[in-house]
């Protein structure tokens, strides 16, 4: 059985989750604890970590059924086909929620132009300059003891160290 990421209507997160539940098909909402206040108190709410998303775990010929559910409107695509997500990510996903409260879920496009640093591998702790990206993987040019390098590396292992000016975001 695989995990797949469908896109649910706002706001429907727990609630196709509960009736996904109902029904016997394995789901996974990750939920946030967070802190609100009102004039009058403080609560913790548990709030969806990625709003408008809902993992779904099934067999790939019953995978076009879910479409059928009030709320969910589509598969997540990935190069043409439904993303699939390992279950070692949603591992990492509810270990990470388990030990820390408040999270933000940011999304970090990496643009060409962008001033990065490398976080993993050989190059790690290189900074250089995105000259172009291609799907998940970004060329970034390195200038290290006079000479020019361009490697190919994986988006993920790169943080954003300024966005160059003329880069929209």
């Amino acid at each position: 059985m695989k995990w797949y990421v469908v896109y649910t209507r706002p706001r429907w997160e727990k609630k196709i989750s509960k009736n996904l539940d109902n029904k016997g098909i394995e789901n996974y909402c990750p939920l946030n604890k967070v802190l609100k206040q009102w004039s009058d108190r403080k609560k913790v709410v548990l709030t969806p970590l990625f709003t408008g998303y809902l993992f779904i775990q099934l067999e790939e010929s019953r995978k076009w059924e879910i479409k059928n559910i009030d709320g969910i409107l589509n598969f997540v695509y990935w190069n043409g086909k439904p993303a699939i997500v390992r279950q070692d990510e949603i591992d990492v996903i509810k270990r990470f929620l388990s030990e820390f409260d408040n999270i933000d879920v940011t999304d970090v496009s990496i643009k060409e132009n962008n001033v990065v640093q490398v976080n993993y591998g050989v190059l790690m702790n290189y900074k250089g300059i995105v000259i172009e990206v291609l799907g998940n993987k970004a060329r970034v040019k390195i200038d290290s003891m006079g000479l020019t390098l361009s490697a190919l590396i994986d988006k993920r292992h790169l943080s954003i160290i300024k966005v160059s000016p003329d880069v929209i975001t």
